[in-house]
């Protein structure tokens, strides 16, 4: 790799000696993050993705320095925040500089005219969230990482939350936000609350992963607190009446927050019974408590409707306590010869049955366990949630089950036509099967790449580019 170290020389100048590291152990570090194949490569002392130097930005001028200078001498450059991706996002495939964001913190400025909430993209986002519950307030998003992640990392993942099927994604609570580009220049993207002046660029970097810009300051819709809430749990008969009653509410408008439909195998986990021999819905409203009620009460006759028993509130409100648990994947990760993997997708109503079956058959040689939930519902079909639970002789024969079952799961999705990203984002997982996911839009990609960062030095080897 080339020699960087005068280039770290003008950094330490202009940020502070502090600022810079090139210490063995803050640059293996940073050559993982929570991606499976990551956390086995680390246990094994394997550091594939290593950069040169670490930077930690404390503002967005710190930003713009090293994106500048970074650019004058053709230096990679990689963001990471939290380090909460799971599909090796932040991971360095050409050495350079790893830019740590973690440092953008600082006070929530919270809007209760105009319902808003501002912060630096460093933020934690359970954080953030906790001092909104305190005053009132919420964002209503909370993907199981809430507390793990941050603020801008939710925007250049393209993340989405446990409740989304109430509420959307990132891209439905974010108003604007700051992004500072591969040539240090910082822009403001915003609509406030919609603008038609050309097309909507707040769109452009979200789900970028960093290869376009640097997300610095964001700006998020807040609602007040929900007066109500009400939770039930349903059986239904079979997969195909769980979806269907997904599908109905979905085409009747509903809005529940909570919707999650296990098949049998994770049924058993999620109730903890082992007796468990059909499919189990976890459902919930919230809001004015009597359309909350009313809400419920159409979902509770859509559910009846396809045959479904009624198990009450209690095995969803024990979900609601435990949702940010990652505990078993990460003991079974943490054992010698211990796997344990995540991959979400997405299909049609028309198509995502089939899906599920195929994923199945197709994976169930690679673990002890392959389990499945749909729990992000939209007006034309939903995400497919796979867990997979394992054991191999030892790292190294884990870590290659775990690259055969993302290769499996990839190919068969692409045969079947479906999102091979739900919320995760592509990262190195998935990066080899960008160009064949997204087609021929993958060519607008390259050419916003080429416009915006033409020597190709903002996070490279991710989405395909």
């Amino acid at each position: 790799m080339p020699d960087i170290s005068p280039l770290l020389d003008q950094l330490a100048d202009d940020l502070g000696i502090d600022a810079i590291s090139t210490d063995p152990a803050a640059l293996a570090a940073t050559s993982h993050d929570t991606w499976p194949v990551a956390t086995k490569w680390n246990r094994q002392d394997k550091h594939p993705y290593q950069a040169q130097a670490v930077v930690r930005a404390a503002t967005e001028q710190d930003v713009v320095t090293v994106l500048r200078a970074a650019g004058a001498t053709g230096t990679p450059v990689t963001t990471r925040a939290l380090g909460s991706s799971v599909t090796g996002q932040p991971l360095p495939t050409r050495g350079g500089i790893v830019l740590d964001v973690s440092g953008l913190v600082g006070p929530p400025v919270v809007d209760e005219i105009d319902m808003t909430v501002t912060v630096p993209a460093g933020n934690n986002g359970g954080e953030l969230e906790d001092a909104l519950n305190a005053a009132g307030w919420t964002m209503r998003f909370s993907p199981q990482s809430l507390y793990r992640s941050s603020v801008g990392g939710w925007l250049a993942t393209l993340a989405t939350g446990q409740f989304s099927s109430r509420y959307g994604g990132v891209e439905d609570l974010v108003v604007g936000y700051r992004v500072v580009l591969a040539t240090g220049e910082a822009v403001e993207l915003k609509a406030s609350p919609r603008a038609a002046m050309g097309p909507d660029l707040r769109q452009l970097f979200l789900g970028s992963e960093g290869t376009l810009g640097v997300v610095t300051q964001v700006t998020c819709k807040i609602v007040p607190l929900p007066k109500e809430r009400l939770l039930q749990t349903f059986r239904l008969p079979d997969l195909a009446a769980g979806l269907d009653v997904m599908r109905g509410q979905a085409a009747l408008g509903l809005k529940p927050f909570l919707l999650r439909l296990y098949d049998v195998d994770e049924a058993r986990h999620a109730l903890d019974d082992e007796h468990i021999d059909r499919p189990v819905l976890f459902a919930g409203t919230e809001g004015e408590p009597a359309v909350a009620a009313a809400e419920l009460e159409v979902l509770t006759g859509l559910a009846t409707a396809r045959g479904a028993d009624l198990l009450g509130p209690e095995p969803a409100a024990a979900w609601m306590a435990r949702r940010f648990d990652f505990s078993t994947v990460e003991r079974q990760l943490d054992t010698p010869g211990g796997f344990a993997e995540t991959i979400e997708v997405a299909h049609t109503w028309r198509h995502v049955l089939e899906l599920h079956a195929a994923l199945k058959e197709a994976l169930k040689p690679f673990a002890d366990e392959v389990l499945a939930h749909f729990s992000h519902v939209y007006t034309q079909g939903t995400s497919m949630y796979l867990i997979l639970l394992g054991h191999a002789p030892d790292d190294a024969a884990a870590t290659e089950r775990l690259e055969t079952i993302w290769a499996t799961a990839m190919e068969v999705c692409l045969q079947h036509g479906a999102e091979l990203s739900h919320h995760h984002g592509g990262g190195l997982a998935r990066s080899p099967y960008s160009r064949r996911s997204l087609g021929s839009a993958h060519l607008v990609l390259r050419k916003l790449k080429h416009a915006l960062d033409p020597d190709a030095l903002l996070n490279p080897g991710k989405l395909g580019l």
